[in-house]
């Protein structure tokens, strides 16, 4: 099945011959073309995401800290003793569960359900037992814990966890704002939840990240990547080269803009579509048409950062294969707030017109 964004071009990859689709429904044969040699593009793919994966001394320190919290959280869940904060579970969740961490961000995310509710004081105690334990445990590490709005994260050295508080499901109809978290932190933190649970039982391959996606979130990368792979009448993950492609394709095509299709969020009911917590702006960002340009003429080393910034090339013209490139306005810029003292003016001015055109009749 094909997203709307792709009725009109249906590539080999996907149906086995180049086959263009018209309006009334027909089809005819494009002109024979060979397919082009991507081993170069493929190699370079492979090598960006080589860059991007954690080093080995990255990898076994975050291994590390994540197994002793956890051990930590398991012995507090089985044996609390008089330690009242009572844990229902604790899920890993986050790039880190998912293998998609990226080097230089040394940080995983851990999910604790708690059986009471999430006040304030119950996650700062839960933050001060697990640390002291930790320090008990191994004297000679240095750790610290701070607290924060959606629980607590403690760091070594060279590692961070994040501790993602939230409650069992009917707790949510008894929280106290003034008391207790955030109920869209709570929310939160039970999607993210759903969130690993899908991609493990979903998706074989992690997810690549490459820079210009800031609009999109972590789960909107991963439905995107997913798509872009499996979503083809055969159900075989399709090559590197030729997903990455059409990621930006269906960016390029408008799939996150208001009012498409876009993709459903598979861990939330009544269709939910992820791109509509995207602002204009937001999906305007990802219309990656120069990315699309440079793409297909030979521009990918610059694409994947492999030869230095390419930040310039969305505002400055280049020249590529004898094409030259002009980066396009914006084509949304959120208007500027008007103060409240301009409003206020132009109501008065508005009454006065109205006041003059009545003394007039």
């Amino acid at each position: 099945m094909l997203h709307p964004s792709e009725r009109l071009l249906c590539s080999e990859n996907w149906l086995g011959s180049p086959r263009y689709l018209t309006s009334g429904g027909g089809s005819h044969e494009p002109r024979v073309k060979p397919a082009s040699d991507e081993t170069a593009f493929s190699e370079c793919l492979l090598k960006r995401n080589q860059d991007l994966s954690p080093t080995p001394a990255e990898q076994s320190s975050i291994l590390s800290l994540v197994t002793k919290i956890n051990n930590v959280i398991d012995n507090l869940i089985v044996a609390p003793g008089n330690f009242e904060v009572q844990i229902e579970e604790v899920r890993q969740v986050g790039s880190y569960k998912k293998g998609t961490m990226t080097t230089g961000h040394n940080v995983a995310d851990l999910v604790v359900i708690l059986k009471i509710l999430p006040t304030l004081e119950a996650v700062a105690a839960l933050g001060n037992k697990v640390v002291e334990t930790l320090r008990t445990q191994d004297p000679t590490e240095v750790l610290s814990m701070l607290t924060n709005e959606t629980g607590f994260e403690i760091s070594s050295a060279d590692a961070t966890v994040k501790i993602l508080i939230t409650t069992v499901p009917p707790n949510l109809r008894k929280l106290d704002p003034e008391l207790h978290l955030d109920i869209k932190v709570l929310q939160s933190a039970l999607a993210a939840i759903r969130h690993a649970r899908w991609f493990e039982e979903n998706a074989s391959q992690s997810t690549l990240r490459f820079p210009g996606f800031e609009p999109l979130t972590p789960w909107i990368l991963d439905l995107l990547g997913h798509s872009a792979v499996m979503n083809n009448p055969s159900r075989q993950p399709l090559s590197l080269n030729v997903a990455y492609r059409r990621c930006l394709q269906m960016l390029a095509a408008g799939l996150f803009l208001p009012g498409s299709v876009g993709i459903t969020d598979p861990c939330e009911s009544g269709n939910f579509r992820v791109h509509t917590v995207m602002t204009l702006e937001h999906a305007l960002t990802c219309l990656l048409t120069i990315t699309q340009i440079l793409l297909s003429h030979g521009g990918y080393r610059k694409i994947l950062g492999l030869e230095g910034d390419a930040s310039y090339l969305a505002t400055e013209m280049s020249t590529w294969d004898g094409v030259i490139v002009t980066p396009s306005e914006k084509a949304y810029e959120k208007p500027p707030e008007r103060k409240e003292e301009e409003d206020e003016a132009l109501e008065e001015g508005g009454d006065g017109e109205d006041e003059s055109m009545e003394t007039q009749e």
